[in-house]
């Protein structure tokens, strides 16, 4: 799907979303068009996730209700896990993360579970930013972050 953040890959099955993700280059028409016509036959999940993002990239939704399917080291999980509790218009740091989860000195690790998020936007990865308050490596690209820090009511 498109988003004003870039080309997004939404995927999963009949259960839950399994990723979000995403894509460099701009799409052409052609696959503009087979998306679109893809988009009809996807499982529910999934079109409920493209029904929330662009919702979110309207201004009007905030939190998303999404059955998810994290797979990932019990780590990782647990950082997505913590991520999903940040709410509207806060951002951590690496290391703030790394404290709450009780892994003082683990920022690294935290960055690394962040950067492997397979739900981005949905899982706000977006709203963990590096020491100082900078924007962090987003895994969406550093294009992104001018337009998601906004919609998630940050203003670094």
């Amino acid at each position: 799907m498109e988003t004003p953040a870039g080309l997004l890959l939404v995927g999963g099955g009949h259960e839950a979303v399994t990723h979000i993700r995403f894509l460099g280059g701009a799409p052409s028409r052609a696959a503009a068009r087979a998306g679109a016509a893809a988009g009809r036959g996807l499982p529910a999940p999934v079109r409920s996730a493209v029904r929330q993002l662009e919702e979110y990239f309207a201004g009007r939704r905030r939190r998303f209700d999404l059955p998810l399917r994290l797979e990932g080291t019990p780590f990782q999980r647990a950082v997505w896990a913590f991520l999903l509790t940040i709410p509207y218009g806060r951002a951590y740091t690496y290391g703030e993360v790394a404290a709450a989860l009780g892994k003082p000195g683990a920022s690294r690790a935290v960055g690394a579970a962040v950067g492997r998020n397979p739900v981005s936007i949905v899982v706000p990865c977006h709203r963990v930013v590096a020491a100082g308050g900078r924007p962090g490596g987003y895994g969406g690209g550093r294009a992104a972050n001018p337009v998601l820090l906004p919609l998630a009511g940050i203003r670094l």
